[in-house]
């Protein structure tokens, strides 16, 4: 067990912004995902961040003095600082700053399972890493004046060093990135061939995204070792699974689940792990899974659409399944449109998803008939897998199954339609 560290948190609040005691909590909560302890805090209005130590002078003096009150030995900010912030501030401070983005970073390297999710997360922390290279102050040396390498302090010929290295580690993860990613995009077309829509599930982290999932996964008779990993914590979900859910009296879908959003998510790491949410980009249907239990249910959803706006999937069509109905004392399941409340915690309201999901993505099945000789019995086995067998009956020269399928199925399999 981690021991853990006590922190001071610092937030400037840019011209009155409403959700701004939001967002101080949700950095508390990403602190104490670091097993990091707050102990107090700080904010200040401003109209601009001060370019030079991200908070006013005062504010500094009343941090000294809260950070000897406290005995906090890290000073944690609201906001992504720059290499001359967090130099003046420990200068000012004496204590080791981070900011949000760091926090974020340490965050998805311990949640990180899959390869692919690892070296999504070590881009992301290097490329953060690369204009920030201080150095500490002793190690650092005089830097020497004059042209020429030679005549260069040896803290400065240290951080280009320090700066090549990194360049070159990040080139190396990016080519062993590619080959997974080409590996991602061949089962994807794979899946697209077969005809099967697929479904993503998107929305702040924490939202229940998995656990409306695995409430599929059950209804869908999977095994629990196809269930994804569901826990009430910040980013459990890092890795996209995709699973197929066949459920009675339905046509199969694919299932994905993405990695969940959070407000000022770091740039690098939206960029690094754009692989993965291009799962998302190449889905017929989105989930926008909504925490409808808390009270800032409404800038959660401006979050995650900002997100998704800013890595190019806003175009796909969504259907909003507000989670966790029965923490927020209201009637449920309820449809209302492309919403529906329900808990999928309580498994209350996914046999209504699922029916809005079917009205969404299986607009015009084809229903026919076919008969299929008694020797073509993977057929009838395909069928039964991927498509909605309504009715199932044994003539004298073969299987008749009442089916209602998609397009390229019924194209395929032209010759049995009877």
């Amino acid at each position: 067990m981690r021991e853990k560290q006590k922190a001071l948190i610092v937030g400037v609040n840019i011209n009155h912004q409403a959700d701004f005691p939001y967002s101080m909590t949700e950095l508390e909560n990403l602190a104490a995902a670091c097993h990091i302890e707050v102990v107090a805090e700080i904010t200040q209005n401003l109209n601009r961040i001060n370019k030079s130590h991200y908070m006013g002078t005062g504010k500094i003096e009343e941090a000294k003095r809260l950070l000897e009150e406290t005995d906090a030995g890290v000073v944690v900010c609201n906001d992504e600082l720059s290499a001359t912030q967090i130099r003046n501030l420990e200068e000012e401070l004496d204590r080791k700053v981070i900011d949000r983005t760091l926090l974020i970073l340490d965050i998805f390297a311990e949640r990180a399972k899959t390869r692919e999710a690892q070296l999504q997360v070590e881009v992301a922390r290097l490329k953060y890493m690369l204009p920030r290279i201080i150095g500490s102050r002793e190690s650092l040396g005089r830097q020497g004046g004059g042209a020429g390498l030679k005549n260069r302090g040896a803290g400065e010929t240290k951080l280009e060093l320090d700066r090549r290295k990194i360049e070159a580690k990040i080139a190396d993860l990016n080519k062993e990135l590619e080959i997974l990613v080409l590996q991602r995009e061949t089962r994807r077309s794979q899946r697209k061939k077969n005809g099967i829509p697929l479904i993503s599930l998107v929305g702040y982290t924490n939202a229940g995204k998995s656990t409306i999932m695995n409430a599929l996964l059950r209804r869908s008779h999977q095994s629990p070792s196809k269930h994804v990993f569901e826990k009430d914590m910040l980013f459990a979900t890092l890795d996209t699974s995709v699973r197929k859910i066949k459920l009675a009296n339905h046509q199969p879908f694919l299932l994905s689940d993405t990695v969940g959003f959070v407000d000022k998510l770091p740039h690098h790491l939206v960029k690094a792990f754009r692989s993965t949410l291009e799962e998302a980009a190449t889905a017929d249907l989105l989930i926008h899974v909504v925490d409808f239990s808390s009270s800032h249910y409404e800038n959660l959803i401006n979050v995650t659409n900002h997100t998704l706006k800013e890595i190019g999937i806003d175009h796909i069509p969504v259907i909003y399944a507000y989670n966790k109905s029965d923490l927020a004392d209201v009637e449920f399941p309820v449809v209302k449109g492309r919403c529906v409340y329900l808990s999928a915690k309580q498994d209350v309201g996914i046999e209504e998803l699922v029916d809005i999901i079917s009205g969404q993505i299986f607009k015009n099945p084809i229903h026919c008939e076919m008969l299929i000789p008694f020797d073509d019995g993977r057929l009838v086995h395909y069928l039964n897998e991927n498509a909605n067998v309504l009715s199932t009956s044994y003539e004298d020269n073969g299987t008749k199954l009442t089916v209602e399928c998609n397009q390229d199925d019924f194209e395929k399999y032209q010759e049995y339609v009877v």
